[in-house]
């Protein structure tokens, strides 16, 4: 039961002016992006990440750097297409304020489940994508490095709620009730009967307990009735 810590990319240029940046390039962090990503970076410092899988956009590679930066043995940076921005069509590159007016717009919030963007992917497309990569990432990562092993999916705000509403059994439809911010950190502990939700759109607090591993109160599949104890302390992490 490897655990994937999600993280979206830092602010950007595109958000800063309200605009949809879909799958545009030279979308880039911008000044507080990068000190966002940096701050996650220093939250993982003790967490030894057995890889870091980002999408293919640059600003989730520029903050996947940065979380690499702080690593004492980085592994390779990997990317994963499935990661990617939801493709919004003709919706991209599109001020958010304009969107909004739109009869989609309606849909997409209230029934995300159906909506597919004009000459774009479906939301239901992109969940199922962005869900079947972190599974398959998650159990080729615990089959080479062990249970107790932790990685890191770098990715967008879309792709991650619908990972998070996967992992909490939760319909698709209900995905919007979920917030992912820039440079958020969320963490899922994956186990053969269910997943186990650590953790949503976290933005402080050292993250090392995560490197302990689950408590041992219970078979590893199941919940602690009554919540148990909690993660052991990790000798050295920082307090």
């Amino acid at each position: 039961m490897a655990t994937v810590i999600l993280v979206r990319h830092g602010r950007t240029t595109a958000n800063a002016s309200g605009m949809l940046a879909g799958r545009q390039a030279g979308v880039r962090l911008d000044e507080e992006g990068v000190r966002q990503a940096r701050a996650a970076a220093e939250r993982l410092a003790d967490v030894p990440l057995a890889a870091v899988v980002s999408s293919p956009l640059e600003r989730c590679e520029q903050t996947a750097r940065l979380l690499l930066e702080r690593q004492a043995e980085a592994p390779a940076l990997e990317t994963d297409e499935r990661l990617t921005e939801c493709d919004y069509g003709d919706w991209q590159g599109r001020k958010i304020a304009d969107l909004a007016k739109e009869d989609l717009w309606r849909t997409v919030q209230q029934h995300p489940s159906a909506a597919v963007f004009p000459a774009g992917e479906s939301l239901a497309a992109m969940s199922a994508r962005a869900v079947a990569a972190v599974r398959e990432r998650d159990a080729a990562v615990e089959a080479v490095s062990g249970p107790q092993a932790v990685w890191a999916a770098v990715s967008h705000g879309d792709v991650i709620k619908a990972i998070l509403a996967d992992a909490l059994g939760t319909h698709l439809d209900q995905f919007q009730r979920i917030v992912a911010d820039p440079a958020s950190v969320s963490m899922v502990r994956f186990a053969a009967g269910r997943p186990f939700v650590l953790g949503v759109n976290t933005h402080a607090g050292d993250l090392a307990w995560l490197a302990a591993g689950p408590a041992t109160e219970a078979p590893a599949q199941d919940a602690v009735v009554g919540g148990g104890a909690g993660p052991a302390t990790v000798a050295g992490a920082r307090t």
